[in-house]
């Protein structure tokens, strides 16, 4: 899970063209740093999942579906 969500974030950002993020204080505060360090392994590293998907799904940089999709399966 872990890997997928790192991936999609890094693939989102490859897909987006020329541009770069406006700045990295706004990257970080859409996507946070709760990532670092979070494995998958334990509930503890889920919650980091689950937070960088809320600010994720907040700032719609993913669609309503691809939310709707991230609990499923739990």
């Amino acid at each position: 899970m872990l890997t997928a969500a790192i991936m999609t974030v890094a693939s989102m950002g490859a897909a987006c063209g020329t541009s770069a993020p406006a700045n990295v204080a706004g990257l970080r505060r859409v996507v946070g740093t709760d990532l670092i360090g979070a494995r998958g392994a334990a509930p503890a590293d889920q919650r980091k999942i689950d937070r960088t998907v809320v600010g994720i799904c907040a700032e719609a940089v993913w669609t309503k579906g691809e939310c709707a999709r991230h609990g499923e399966g739990r």
